[in-house]
Formats: structure tokens, sequence, C-alpha cells
């Protein structure tokens, strides 16, 4: 192979792995965008259910009054003013916040990663597009790490990895970046500016969360190649035999 073909050769793997970054980054997204209509739906839906029951419960009670004290025109008209000051205020009240860095700390491991990122989607529209899709990404690693984390203990020394990574460490590397002043993220220091130093870090963050999944699928794996060799051993040797 010439040394034409040899750089051909790099360039396209080159290429190969830029797109399957691009493919796994837009995959990421997608899914995490999805995840925030469904949980906007689930919001509205919660708050509609609310409205209803509390609205028949008003007209319930409204009625049960009536047949003992008549209402009359004005005992109707408080009836419909209480219904829709329940509606407009169920309506309006604020969303759930997002779980602090202490509830991080220590809420239970199984839960850790739903709540980092709840915790990480409200810190996303403080922080820089780049950092935003490496969020999402994160978001797509700690749903595939939570089923791993519901049969950990939580006293064992992979649970305090978990826990020291994305209960500690990685809300407060965000939060450093977001103490420093806007107008300096983009100021260049030991040859970093702020922003590329928060990419950076999450992207390794990224990564070490899926080597801590893989590390606690070891054991499935493991189990499943011994399964799958005994199976083909059993029976592809029963089925030669016949």
């Amino acid at each position: 192979m010439t040394e034409v073909d040899q750089q051909i050769e790099r360039a396209r793997a080159a290429m190969a792995r830029i797109s399957e970054d691009y493919r796994g980054q837009a995959g990421a997204t997608y899914r995490a965008h999805g995840k925030r209509l469904k949980r906007k739906a689930t919001s509205v839906g919660t708050r509609l259910a609310i409205i209803c029951a509390v609205d028949a419960l008003i007209l319930l009670a409204a009625g049960v009054a009536g047949m003992f004290i008549p209402l009359g025109i004005f005992g109707f008209l408080a009836v419909m003013l209480l219904m829709a000051a329940v509606t407009i205020g169920i309506a309006l009240a604020p969303i759930a916040r997002a779980p602090s860095e202490k509830v991080l700390r220590e809420v239970d491991i199984k839960a850790l990663p739903a709540k980092t990122e709840r915790w990480l989607e409200a810190q996303r529209p403080a922080l820089p597009a780049p950092a935003r899709g490496l969020i999402d990404q994160i978001g797509v690693r700690l749903e595939t790490l939570s089923p791993q984390l519901g049969r950990l203990d939580g006293r064992e020394e992979e649970a305090y990895e978990v826990r020291r990574l994305i209960g500690e460490q990685l809300p407060a590397f965000v939060n450093d970046y977001a103490r420093v002043p806007e107008p300096l993220r983009r100021v260049e220091r030991n040859g970093r500016t702020p922003d590329a130093e928060l990419v950076a870090g999450l992207r390794l963050i990224e990564q070490e969360i899926a080597d801590m999944t893989a590390r606690l699928a070891q054991s499935d794996l493991d189990s499943l190649s011994t399964r799958g060799r005994f199976l083909e051993i059993k029976y592809r040797d029963e089925a030669g035999d016949r």
C-alpha cells in the first residue's frame, strides 16, 4: 500500500469516527428532547387531572350544601368563582424544583441517576451549546446505568464510586463553571477557555459513566457468554448425534 493509499485510509477512518460520534450525539439529543416533551406532557396531564378532581369535589360539596341551605344566585356565583380560582391557582403553580446538591449527596443510590438527570436538566439552559449536547449524552448514560444500580448494595465500593462521580464531582464541576462571570467564559486562560474546560470535563464524565456501566454489567456479560457456550455445546452436539 502506497503512502497515498495509507493517507486515504486514515482519512476514511477519521470520517467514520466523526460520523459515528455525530450519530451518537444526534441520537442522544433526540432522546433527551423526547424525554423533555414527555415530562412536560405528563406535568400538564397531572395538573388537568388535579383540576378536574378538585372542581368535582367543589361541585359535590355545593350540591350537598344545597340540599340543606338554598344557595341562590349568589351561592352559585360563589361556587363558580371558587372553581375558577382553584383552576387558575393549580394551572399557574410552579413546577417541582430540581433536586439540590445536598439531595444528590444523600439520596438512595438507586434513585441517584434520575435525580442527577433532573438536576442537570435544570442547569442546561445556562450552559454553552456544545455542553448541552454532552448533557444530553450524559442523560442517556445515566438512564442506561440506572438498572445496574438497582441491584447494587449502597455500601459497596462501586456504589461509592458512582455517588462520588455523579452525585458529587459532576454537580461541583458544573457549579464551578456557573460561578465564572459570563464575559470571562470565552477568555483563554492557561491555553483553554472555561467553555472548553467545561466541555472537556463533561466528555470525560460521560465516558467514565459508560465505563462504570460496562464494569457493573461484566458479571451479566460473563454469565450470558457462559450460558451461550453451554447451550451451543449441549444442543448443537445433540443435534449432531441425531
